[in-house]
């Protein structure tokens, strides 16, 4: 199971949301490159960037932070928020992203996603982002009535690399993930399942890895709080 460091960024510094509420945001850092460095650093092999100003504005916002972490690290990286056309897709794959995250398209436009998944194999992921098994959208600030299950499934042949499952509810909250929640939906689908939302401890990625169908983990605040040592964490997984 791999351990991806979150790096949420917001009016270009790094910050944590509680349960997804821009107004409750927490700075740790105004320099995100140096803080994805440090992540490489501890040993990392993945990181997580999110575009919180994006995911509300519908197009990047925070590009010259994300730029600025790719040109400092050497780890594959993946992208989300704010990116809802196959231009915006282009460009961030061309600036040397690994993988991009889909996510308010994902419903508003599915055709979208299959066709980004067929020009770019293995670099399109969905983000299914719900509060109590339905959807949220545009930064988690619309809900639908969209079954997180369901969509995830009406991807199942789109050839899709993975899918970042956020449990709304538990994401900044220090709770502990939604284990259960997040196995069945991998269980429910053949794409790789990431857990998103309320890993916190070594404890909850242990869980998560018990499940046996959890290909992956996002830790932000846990990491930024110290609550989750990183070093410790990857060698527990490799373990």
């Amino acid at each position: 199971m791999i351990l991806y460091p979150a790096i949420d960024l917001k009016d270009g510094q790094c910050v944590r949301l509680l349960r997804g509420e821009m107004a409750q945001a927490t700075v740790f850092s105004d320099d995100p490159a140096a803080q994805a460095g440090a992540f490489v650093t501890a040993g990392c092999e993945w990181l997580h960037l999110v575009d919180l100003n994006g995911a509300f504005a519908g197009q990047p916002v925070n590009a010259a932070a994300v730029e600025a972490i790719l040109a400092a690290t050497d780890v594959p990286t993946q992208l989300g928020g704010g990116i809802r056309d196959m231009a915006t897709i282009e460009m961030w794959l061309s600036k040397g992203l690994a993988r991009v995250i889909l996510g308010t398209v994902a419903v508003e436009n599915p055709a979208l996603v299959r066709a980004a998944a067929k020009a770019f194999p293995g670099q399109i992921a969905v983000g299914i982002d719900a509060r109590k098994g339905r959807v949220a959208t545009k930064g988690w600030a619309e809900e639908t009535d969209v079954n997180a299950t369901d969509l995830a499934r009406s991807f199942e042949d789109a050839g899709v690399a993975a899918i970042i499952y956020t449990d709304i509810d538990r994401d900044g909250a220090m709770g502990g993930p939604n284990v259960l929640a997040t196995a069945d939906l991998a269980r429910a689908v053949s794409i790789p399942v990431i857990a998103s939302g309320g890993v916190s401890s070594l404890a909850d990625l242990t869980a998560l890895r018990a499940t046996g169908v959890i290909a992956g983990a996002i830790s932000g605040r846990a990491l930024y709080d110290g609550a989750l040592d990183l070093p410790q964490a990857l060698a527990a997984l490799k373990a």
